[in-house]
């Protein structure tokens, strides 16, 4: 590819497939009870669309550390993210840890330990055969052996100094550091679980939402007031956790795709169908916001240029929920065409750019892996409308 030329959607799908990278001071008010009225509107009607949108570090600074480690945590948190996100999955004996998923080898040393040799398996996780090294085969003692390491090595190379130097943390190092740091920075800083695989794990006798409330206990994170967020991906552990906690549930909603709670019981229910306005309504029964896939707000065109706004923002306010789009991430790998600053796909795009055409939508808050790119962002946007208020009286 010659210099300056865009990175179009279908050079992005191969650099992945060909290159391995597999997957994909804010003010105390910001996490406030979610029955609360902001600015004289009440929140189960279209919010204002200058209202401050929380910055949601994704597996913390995952853009400049190895993610889900309490160092790229406390980074983000330096950053003025205002929550921090660990995906959870269990080992063994039921310990709940911050991982991507249940297979590791990817994020961790695992493979140079030949202790582990004979647990390299293959397994089928939600209908998808995977081969690897799984949490759910370790216990914490022998996970804690293990040091985490960079999952996007081609792409952020200069995270991968800190391979090997890093544990894998537990959900209450996580809620402990961000209690820890709320306290020392004197604002408040939330946690934002997302459970990973849930209807996998509990027909592993080792169900995920049981751990989670039992630590949100532990800190007394027990009402919709309190600095959390569970998100998930399935519907039916959204459901029940919704008659066991009164913390904000949050319903992932994938690009594509069905959850896989739905496929299993044959519903026919996919993500489609979830947000249009009559499904976001029965969302709103159980849950306090939806995490869409950015490009469910507003899509690519073919060109991997953005598009035009979908009503997916306005309808979710309507149904009375929170609008936390993922993942914003500030390499010319990631960003749509129009915020590509060079054929380089690991240097930095327009990724405020980007951002600003989301804040301008009225998004709740956003994931994002660069958690200081989503607060400059923040604050170029939150000062624009400062700005015509201004010059409007």
């Amino acid at each position: 590819m010659t210099s300056g030329t865009p990175i179009n959607r279908l050079h992005r799908r191969n650099l992945l497939v060909a290159g391995g990278v597999g997957g994909l001071a804010a003010a105390t008010g910001l996490l406030a009870p979610p029955t609360a009225v902001a600015d004289g509107h009440n929140l189960h009607s279209p919010r204002p669309r200058w209202r401050k949108p929380i910055v949601i570090a994704h597996r913390g600074a995952s853009g400049k550390r190895p993610e889900h480690t309490l160092a790229a945590y406390r980074l983000a948190i330096d950053m003025g993210a205002d929550v921090i996100e660990p995906d959870l999955v269990s080992t063994k004996d039921g310990v709940l840890v911050a991982r991507h998923e249940n297979e590791i080898s990817s994020t961790t040393d695992v493979a140079e330990h030949p202790e582990f040799a004979d647990r390299h398996t293959t397994k089928r996780i939600d209908g998808t055969r995977q081969t690897g090294w799984f949490t759910e085969d370790f216990t914490y003692a022998e996970l804690s052996t293990l040091r985490a390491k960079e999952r996007l090595p081609e792409l952020r190379p200069a995270s991968t100094r800190f391979d090997g130097r890093l544990r894998i943390p537990t959900i209450a190092e996580v809620i402990d550091l961000a209690r820890f740091e709320s306290k020392r920075r004197n604002r408040r800083i939330g946690v934002y679980p997302e459970t990973k695989h849930p209807t996998y794990f509990r027909n592993q006798g080792l169900p995920l939402e049981p751990g989670i409330l039992r630590e949100l206990r532990r800190v007394g994170w027990t009402r919709r007031s309190s600095p959390v967020f569970i998100q998930s991906f399935e519907i039916s552990n959204l459901r029940a956790l919704s008659r066991r906690t009164e913390v904000k549930l949050i319903q992932l909603v994938g690009g594509s795709g069905a959850p896989f709670d739905q496929v299993v019981a044959g519903t026919g229910v996919t993500y489609d169908d979830m947000v249009t306005a009559g499904g976001l309504r029965r969302i709103g029964r159980y849950a306090r916001g939806i995490g869409p896939d950015k490009y469910r707000l507003i899509p690519l065109r073919p060109d991997g240029t953005l598009g035009r706004a979908t009503d997916v923002v306005d309808d979710a306010h309507a149904a009375g929920l929170l609008v936390h789009p993922y993942t914003f991430r500030d390499e010319n790998f990631f960003l749509p065409n129009e915020y590509n600053e060079g054929a380089n796909p690991l240097e930095h795009g327009d990724a405020v750019g980007e951002l600003l055409r989301f804040f301008e939508l009225g998004v709740d808050g956003v994931f994002g892996d660069f958690p200081d790119t989503t607060f400059e962002a923040r604050w170029q946007f939150l000062a624009a409308r400062r700005a015509e208020r201004a010059a409007t009286g």
